[in-house]
């Protein structure tokens, strides 16, 4: 990276942050002719990348290799012995994001890349590494970080980033946290063979999820003999002999090899002067923008997971990618954030998209209602596999014109599934245009067509 920076140095335009849509917009800018310089304090591939969605999945890959071959005794298979080297996976997972982080520096092959802390100095200044660049539009990408709470050892804490790169796998790990973060790891650290026990403030898992999603998923994780105990925080964490000793708010002490705290993500915008500028933002310090992505200061935009709303990666490249093409391509688009996808990659994993029923339920209360289709079966994989675990889909449908607008699922393929059914969403289409649809033979997905 270039750390040579020159104070008479002036760009069309400066991007703080090289994740998913900071690289997007640097590099859609840059295409369209725009001097464009992007500043990154670490390695350019962002959380996704890096520290998120792809090793987090490299991981849960590695993981679920177990459970197949438990399950190829039903198929015939004798498998006499086999064991997992952690180290191997982690070095091979870091092996694959070096590539990644590669392929990102030559995506940015028109763009001036500064390794460095920025600081917003003033509406079209940036600090970084001593030196004073100017620009004439600012764009701030800088996303998220690990949020952790302040308790009485917490510094023998681990979060997800760490987590990801352990040099020990952990026989036995108590994971604070009921978000998909959280479930996530539980998956994997429990399919490696470790002793999982999630603990959770809050009364049922993956809020905001749709209730029977997040009742369904929860007697998965315990018939993964993940131990689950809701309505409990953790008290204190301390150091002994046996390992580390979590005390919990209800008395009980649990003594693991590890500690990780998965209890939510925020705007990583302490050190970026946003005050001083006046920048406004919010109560856990995101970025407030209006629907062009722009801050109350004339050309100083925000993107992303900054702004604290819909935290996905593929967001945010949408975002870069409408933001570039308005500001340099002469383009007048809108970011659209209506029936948003998205998964969960617990085990089995989970997708979702539109409508959860209650708040389908209050939006159609009073225009017609709504209409809830829904089936659960065991996976034909596992009538001879023999694992206790079911597939779960719900569609709902607006009752006034017959329009799907929600379809919720549990099972090892539904995140892929759910992909196109958003698409189908996306297109206003009804129930009528699933039952008229012949479903493939035999496959999970061919539920959706014969839902009655």
């Amino acid at each position: 990276m270039n750390n040579k920076v020159s104070k008479n140095n002036h760009y069309d335009l400066i991007v703080i942050g090289a994740g998913s849509g900071g690289v997007r917009a640097s590099r859609i800018a840059a295409n369209y002719g725009a001097k464009v310089a992007i500043i990154e304090s670490v390695r350019v591939g962002g959380t996704c990348v890096l520290r998120g969605c792809v090793p987090k999945k490299l991981l849960v890959y590695g993981s679920h290799f177990a459970s197949e071959i438990e399950d190829s005794q039903g198929f015939g298979w004798e498998v006499s012995s086999f064991k997992h080297d952690w180290q191997k996976l982690i070095n091979n997972k870091n092996t694959e994001l070096d590539r990644l982080n590669n392929i990102y520096l030559n995506l940015l092959s028109k763009v001036n890349i500064i390794n460095g802390f920025a600081k917003i100095i003033s509406k079209n200044e940036v600090e970084v590494n001593g030196e004073v660049l100017s620009s004439d539009t600012i764009l701030i990408a800088v996303g998220g970080k690990a949020y952790m709470p302040d308790i009485k050892g917490k510094e023998l804490c681990i979060n997800s980033d760490a987590a990801l790169d352990l040099k020990k796998f952990p026989s036995r790990i108590v994971i604070n946290g009921g978000g998909y973060i959280a479930l996530e790891f539980a998956g994997i650290f429990a399919s490696f063979g470790a002793n999982v026990t999630i603990v959770y403030r809050g009364t049922n898992l993956l809020r905001g999820f749709d209730s029977d999603i997040s009742k369904l998923i929860t007697e998965e994780l315990k018939n993964s003999k993940i131990k689950v105990l809701t309505e409990i925080e953790i008290s204190s964490v301390s150091k002994t002999s046996a390992g580390l000793s979590t005390l919990l708010s209800n008395g009980e002490v649990i003594i693991s090899d590890e500690v990780m705290f998965a209890t939510g993500r925020v705007p990583n915008t302490n050190s970026l002067g946003l005050e001083k500028v006046g920048i406004k933002t919010g109560s856990i310090g995101e970025i407030i923008v209006d629907d062009n992505n722009e801050t109350n200061l004339k050309n100083i935009f925000a993107i992303g997971d900054v702004t604290n709303r819909i935290n996905l990666t593929p967001v945010a490249i949408a975002e870069g990618q409408v933001f570039a093409d308005n500001r340099y391509g002469g383009m007048n688009k809108k970011c659209d954030y209506d029936n948003v996808a998205s998964a969960v990659f617990t085990q089995p994993a989970i997708g979702v998209v539109g409508l959860t029923e209650n708040k389908a339920e209050e939006i159609f209360a009073n225009d017609g209602g709504i209409s809830v289709f829904q089936t659960s079966f065991k996976p034909m994989k596992q009538t001879l596999g023999g694992r206790n675990t079911r597939i779960y889909i719900k569609m709902i449908v607006s009752k006034k014109d017959n329009k799907v607008v929600g379809i919720h699922g549990i099972g090892d393929d539904l995140p892929e599934i759910v992909q196109i059914c958003a698409v189908a969403i996306k297109s206003g289409a009804t129930k009528d245009d699933f039952d008229n649809t012949m479903g493939i033979h035999p496959t999970a997905a061919e539920e959706l067509v014969t839902l009655k």
